[in-house]
């Protein structure tokens, strides 16, 4: 009978083996609930007070009768007094505690010693954050949700196009009634084109204007061309296409200060005019001049007209998205003032750390970091900001491009016409000619 147990008890710890990798490779949220969680939380317990000790996180208690250089005269032995350190709260992929500082502390601390709180706590990640002054809350993941993301589910809105996932598990929305103007940066093949046309294949399906402006003669954006009201293939194009939106801009201030209103959404829907979403692929392309008095001016041309699309668009349903291999203020200061009014960021893998900077810098140091550390094995992953101004690592949906092109040519009904831009490429034509 003891054999038959025992062949019984292994074969039974044999299936519990296999279903619970089925269900961690399957259900990855399940398995980290039931098993992960505990074993995790029962690792960040016992070994906080050694963490913070070994980390600086401790402060040495002072002994009640005082010291004599490094020896405790008449008084207890020095002892380190670890932060107090909530009971950790599980999350969909991972865990939260919060840690009460101690007086002159500072999160700086913390963030030097993640890297051995994800050694000791057997963890992917842990990020550092304040929400407020004396509290630190530590944000453990267990794996990497990124490598396997689920194309989360997203409500359908006017301007909101699903990225992708986030970090969180969460999806990765951006929505440009919220943040209205966006700055995207990559490497090549680090996700940048297909994320492109992901939000081209978001976009399409609604009732809104999209213009392409790609320098590269169009080998990018081209490929939407079915959906798109107008494309730009060189700067002089360029120049012709964003002053004609500039002179559309003007148009629909007048309507908004005719009606009394402020922006395009407090308009009737019978006045409304229809969103326009700016593509720019390979801002570099804008900016470069090869010394000519023609190029240089073409040059500056492009940045002003960003420019005042930037600073006067968003109320008026005009949006920029801004790509790029590389943007640096090398480019010119016209680069860093239209940067400034991308408030929305997102950094792929880059070539190097001045893209990083420029995309990232002016908002979070720490951001830049892990953008830098994103490897080139991790396509689509990026570092994005969201609508309250923090920063999460994302990947992309891939899309594959003859997708993207399908979807457009599907959407080739919606696309409005615009005549200002139609005119102003047709005289464009003419002097050519």
């Amino acid at each position: 009978m003891g054999p038959v147990m025992l062949a019984l008890a292994l074969a039974g710890l044999a299936w519990v083996l296999v279903v619970g990798d089925l269900v961690r490779q399957h259900r990855p949220a399940w398995h980290w609930y039931l098993i992960g969680y505990s074993a995790t939380a029962g690792r960040v317990l016992l070994t906080w007070r050694k963490v913070a000790t070994l980390n600086d996180l401790a402060v040495s208690r002072r002994p009640p009768r005082g010291l004599l250089g490094d020896l405790v005269v008449k008084g207890d032995p020095l002892r380190p007094v670890t932060p107090r350190l909530s009971f950790p709260r599980a999350t969909r992929l991972g865990l939260t505690v919060r840690v009460r500082l101690h007086p002159g502390q500072t999160p700086a601390t913390y963030m030097k010693a993640a890297d051995a709180l994800v050694h000791a706590w057997k963890v992917h990640a842990v990020r550092v954050t304040s929400p407020e002054r004396g509290l630190v809350l530590l944000t453990a993941t267990a794996s990497d949700p990124l490598a396997r993301p689920g194309l989360a589910t997203a409500p359908a809105a006017l301007l909101s196009a699903l990225l992708g996932a986030l970090e969180s598990g969460g999806a990765w929305v951006m929505n440009l009634r919220l943040v209205p103007h966006w700055l995207i940066t990559g490497a090549t093949r680090s996700g940048k084109s297909t994320l492109l046309a992901r939000l081209i294949t978001q976009l399409t399906p609604q009732l809104v204007a999209l213009v392409g402006v790609d320098c590269k003669g169009g080998i990018e954006l081209g490929l939407f061309g079915a959906r798109l009201s107008a494309l730009a293939t060189c700067r002089r194009e360029a120049v012709a296409v964003l002053s004609a939106l500039v002179v559309d801009m003007q148009e629909r201030m007048s309507v908004c200060r005719s009606a009394g209103v402020r922006s395009i959404w407090e308009l009737p829907d019978k006045l409304r005019p229809i969103p326009v979403v700016v593509l720019v692929d390979e801002i570099a392309e804008l900016y470069l001049s090869d010394g000519t008095r023609e190029s240089k001016a073409e040059a500056e041309q492009c940045s002003t007209l960003l420019l005042r699309l930037a600073q006067l668009g968003a109320a008026l349903g005009m949006h920029l998205v801004v790509a790029g291999q590389r943007v640096g203020s090398d480019l010119g200061p016209g680069v860093t003032a239209l940067r400034a009014q991308l408030s929305g960021r997102i950094c792929h893998r880059v070539n190097d750390p001045g893209t990083a900077e420029m995309t990232l810098g002016d908002l979070n140091k720490d951001a830049v970091a892990v953008a830098q550390a994103i490897t080139a094995e991790e396509q689509g992953v990026a570092v994005c900001t969201g609508p309250d101004g923090g920063w999460s690592r994302a990947r992309s949906h891939l899309t594959p491009t003859e997708e993207a092109v399908a979807t457009a040519r599907m959407h080739a009904a919606l696309t409005p016409e615009m005549p200002l831009i139609d005119r102003a490429l047709a005289a464009l034509e003419g002097e050519s000619k």
